[in-house]
């Protein structure tokens, strides 16, 4: 047969089609999560996305503030739906108003670039205990009817970020890698549904989980400098967990039948505080490591080619819970205020490192500290502080954290000015039985920093942060009559 006579003009429209419509993946992307009790600017954050060449970020929920602010950034987006929501989303006419109102305005009206709706968030997590097993996939069924409906079915796609512990392996290499015994028949559906509508397979992973939980865990295995004992798998060389890790997911997708699902990364990080393996040394060693083994798209070695994948996280967040560990508030590359905790070259900007927020307002620089002429005796010490650590954020205290050095004073003063810093600097939040003074001398010391709080930000859709006078003086007089 002969060639087929393309003529220039044809040819140029033809490779233009190819640029509009093949999946395309660049850059690295960013999980942004809000639970926290003062959060930057919405625009103040999607500026300082594109000041570090994140193409990428993916969101918790569907806040409008957040997303009006991504509006025309040209930000790919990808849009959560919580787990607490995933039993009404088994309604199609909920799906419907959903999408209606969380993706349609906001990508018609306002430019924004959805890509992906994430139904749920790690539904199959073994601590769920099977809460989520029947109304994850009705859910995510739904969505996509929905965003079919709505016109958008070509443009977005549904996923659903899960958590590596749905595959195992049977014999600890890759090669044994299926999906959990006793969730088998639910993943299964998940991935066939993927499959069938051409949306891809998100998975977080997290090589610091698995050294929190085991300290026999092989820690250079963790990292991506190649100081690790090689594992074999039938001639197969893997020196990083993360690579092991995927290949075992990419195993499980082949043994039963769907081996070319695409995967994306949806969380990958390491925290920096909260606990004597998560600080700024680990987490530039982790990251900066993660961004070289990818960044000339050799994938893995099951999965050669780009690797699509989502920082956790771009901020942290202090009103997270610490139920999985006291490092879940310290996830960031950068801290609450938008300032970069250390070097991390993401091959995006001409610097080579992280940029900072910029324009971020601060409340007056003022601490909250233990009083000089306070005894440590006091009887009001370990009630206040434990007071104060139960509404704030204590996190960076305890052995082998950023402020693990400080003495008892220091401890004392670290508890009371996280609490009159998340309360707005309330006169009323520096009093603790007479035991607390302000001092505008910033405290900080080494690598613990007392924070300074930002100014808290209202939205016109958003609920405010912080406690407001009014709810502050009912705690603290509930407070002395107890």
């Amino acid at each position: 047969m002969g060639l087929f006579p393309f003529s220039k003009s044809f040819l140029v429209l033809f490779l233009l089609a190819l640029l509009l419509f093949s999946p395309t993946v660049s850059g690295i992307g960013a999980n942004w999560g809000t639970q926290s009790t003062h959060r930057l600017p919405p625009e103040i954050v999607v500026r300082m996305l594109k000041d570090n060449g994140i193409q990428k970020v993916k969101l918790f929920d569907a806040d409008y503030d957040t997303l009006k602010a991504l509006g025309k950034s040209g930000l790919e987006v990808m849009v959560g739906i919580p787990n607490d929501m995933l039993s009404t989303m088994g309604s199609l006419k909920a799906a419907e108003k959903w999408v209606s109102k969380n993706v349609s305005v906001h990508m018609n009206d306002n430019n924004v670039n959805i890509r992906y709706v994430a139904v749920g968030n790690e539904p199959y997590l073994t601590t769920y205990n099977g809460t989520y097993l029947r109304t994850t996939l009705p859910a995510m069924q739904n969505i996509q009817t929905a965003l079919i409906k709505a016109g958008l079915g070509s443009q977005v796609k549904v996923t659903c970020p899960l958590n590596a512990d749905v595959y195992e392996s049977s014999n600890t290499f890759p090669s044994g890698g299926d999906f959990r015994a006793e969730i088998h028949g639910y993943v299964s559906q998940l991935v066939k549904f993927l499959s069938d509508n051409g949306c891809p397979f998100t998975i977080n992973i997290y090589p610091f989980i698995s050294l929190y939980i085991d300290p026999n865990f092989p820690v250079e295995y963790a990292f991506f400098d190649g100081n690790a004992t090689p594992l074999n798998d039938g001639g197969t060389i893997y020196t990083n967990m993360f690579d092991a890790n995927h290949d075992t997911l990419v195993w499980a997708l082949q043994k039963n039948g769907f081996g070319n699902v695409p995967i994306i990364i949806g969380e990958i990080g390491w925290p920096t505080d909260g606990d004597r393996n998560a600080n700024a040394q680990l987490a530039q060693r982790f990251n900066q490591g993660f961004m070289q083994h990818i960044s000339g798209g050799k994938g893995t070695p099951m999965r050669p080619g780009p690797v699509d994948a989502y920082l956790f996280s771009l901020i942290d967040e202090d009103a997270k819970s610490i139920q999985p560990g006291n490092f879940e508030r310290h996830w960031g590359i950068l801290t609450y205020d938008g300032l970069p905790k250390y070097l991390l070259n993401l091959g995006t900007t001409n610097s080579g490192s992280l940029v900072p927020a910029r324009n971020v307002k601060y409340l007056e620089r003022k601490w909250c500290v233990l009083k000089p002429n306070a005894k440590l005796d006091d009887p009001q010490i370990a009630p206040s502080m434990s007071y104060a650590c139960g509404l704030a954020d204590c996190t960076s205290l305890g052995y082998q954290t950023s402020c693990g050095a400080l003495d008892a004073r220091g401890n004392i003063s670290y508890a009371f000015n996280s609490y009159y810093q998340i309360n707005n600097q309330l006169d009323d939040a520096c009093k603790f039985s007479g035991l607390a003074t302000v001092t505008k001398s910033d405290p900080s010391t080494g690598t613990c920093r007392f924070g300074l709080m930002i100014e808290p930000y209202y939205g016109g859709a958003q609920q405010k942060h912080g406690y407001t006078k009014t709810s502050l003086a009912l705690i603290l007089f509930l407070w002395t009559i107890l």
